[in-house]
């Protein structure tokens, strides 16, 4: 039996797992947006060819809900979808820093909610996603949940909500970690003399690549980079002045300092 999906965001995200679900074969039909803003009801429509409104309707018929919107609006949005919404029907929230418990709150009565932490990458099928469900979620749930996400990348699920913050300040954030090391290590290259579009080719096919690599191996990373470090040679040299500057050091403040904000963030919506 085909699932019907409904959206309520149609932003980079939503749009991503749209697009996964129709590259799997699903029915454009099945799939329904709503979105205030004409510019993304548009943008669905031209790029997928479903369905779109800029509001709820009365009444919805649907199997799955993907909460899309911004943090700051799951509020109004939940609270609308309680008295339309079926009593079984499931939910994915998509939005950080929104709680499980704050989000049966605000739907009422006990209804089946995923939270989900995914990355950009999704956007290209390489996502990586982290999962926590609450206790009115049975296999079947999870399961729609791991059929939807399997189509822009991988899925993972925690036992422990709380680990979602520290899967923010990773994976959530991540992207942006590589990105910044590729901007700088093109800089580098540039001021060493190479021209910048063969600086930045360099630089994103060097990350893919490693990365690759350590996906396909099951060796840890610490033991793929030992590999490719020669003693006294150039690797060994660039690794060596990374550890004197306190990279490691870098790292991690980087990543205690996302966490923190995604707790302060939670923090900061209102009920």
């Amino acid at each position: 039996m085909s699932t019907s999906y409904l959206f309520i965001g149609g932003g980079n995200m939503g749009r991503a797992l749209i697009g996964g679900l129709l590259s799997s074969g699903q029915s454009p039909a099945s799939i329904c947006v709503i979105d205030p803003l004409e510019s993304a009801q548009q943008a669905c429509r031209e790029q997928f060819g479903v369905d779109t409104r800029s509001s709820l309707p009365d009444a919805l018929d649907c199997d799955l809900i993907i909460l899309a919107t911004k943090p700051q609006q799951m509020g109004e949005v939940c609270r609308a979808l309680s008295s339309c919404a079926p009593a079984d029907v499931l939910f994915l929230s998509i939005a950080a820093g929104i709680t499980l418990t704050r989000l049966q709150g605000w739907l009422g009565v006990m209804r089946p909610i995923v939270r989900a932490m995914p990355n950009t990458p999704a956007l290209v099928g390489a996502g990586a996603t982290a999962l926590s469900a609450n206790a009115h979620v049975d296999a079947a749930g999870r399961q729609v949940i791991d059929r939807l996400l399997s189509h822009v990348g991988s899925a993972v699920w925690l036992e422990d909500e709380a680990q979602l913050d520290a899967v923010t300040a990773l994976s959530g954030s991540g992207p942006a970690y590589f990105f910044l090391l590729i901007e700088l290590m093109t800089k580098a290259a540039e001021e060493l003399g190479l021209p910048p579009e063969l600086s930045g080719r360099l630089a994103v096919e060097t990350a893919y690549g490693a990365a690759c690599l350590a996906r396909a191996s099951d060796l840890p990373a610490s033991t793929l980079r030992e590999q490719v470090t020669s003693p006294g040679g150039t690797t060994e040299r660039a690794l060596q002045s990374f550890q004197q500057d306190g990279f490691e050091r870098i790292v991690k403040n980087a990543l205690n300092a996302a966490h923190a904000r995604s707790i302060e963030l939670a923090r900061l919506v209102d009920d």
